[in-house]
């Protein structure tokens, strides 16, 4: 009962931050401003998380063990995919992804940096999952790959998801600044970044 208790009040802490994460840079928001969005004080959110990055380790925790049940569920729910059938379900699951990509691609290292050990490990466990549920995903569905060519993939894809974001989510400014420049950019979606990657890493 008392975990459950503990277990609600950082999920309360967590879905404020969610909510501001969606309209602040992670640099704007601090435990103040999170705790004016909870009933708890700043030193009662001290009860549960050490920094704000915590906090933020601890939404990036659950964005991943959302997609690897989504993973889960294209391993499960097919017997057989071609190539382009994988690339499109495997796009398909990152393209609601935004919040995780979005820090993959500006927040990690400083996430990592400033949380406890112990808070890391249970972060990398959800990572770690993800990782391996797609492995088994192409060893279920494409078992002419060698074990070097899905290593390889793998190297490949997971770096590859943290310059989604900046390629998709572009802001006015960056616009402007593409057309002063004279750049010619076509700008694309995040389902059709990720399909068009993994289509390429497939081949």
């Amino acid at each position: 009962m008392k975990n459950q208790h503990i277990n609600t009040k950082k999920e309360e802490i967590i879905r404020a931050c969610e909510k501001l994460y969606d309209k602040y840079n992670f640099k704007d928001i601090t435990l103040k401003l999170i705790s004016e969005q909870t009933p708890f004080s700043r030193p009662t959110i001290y009860n549960y998380f050490e920094t704000k990055e915590e906090i933020f380790l601890a939404i990036f925790e659950q964005e991943y063990r959302k997609w690897g049940r989504e993973l889960n569920d294209i391993k499960d729910k097919n017997d057989n995919m071609t190539k382009d059938e994988f690339a499109s379900a495997l796009a398909h699951t990152i393209e609601n992804k935004e919040r995780l990509l979005k820090l993959l691609s500006m927040n990690m290292y400083d996430l990592e940096e400033n949380s406890r050990l112990e808070r890391l490990i249970e972060f990398k466990k959800a990572y770690g999952e993800a990782v391996n549920t797609v492995k088994e995903c192409l060893n279920k569905f494409f078992t002419n790959m060698s074990e070097t060519e899905i290593i390889n993939f793998l190297y490949s894809f997971f770096p590859f998801m943290f310059g989604i974001y900046p390629y998709a989510v572009v802001t006015k400014k960056q616009q402007e600044a593409m057309k002063k420049a004279n750049i010619n950019y076509k700008y694309h979606s995040i389902y059709e970044l990720a399909y068009m990657g993994i289509k390429k890493l497939l081949e």
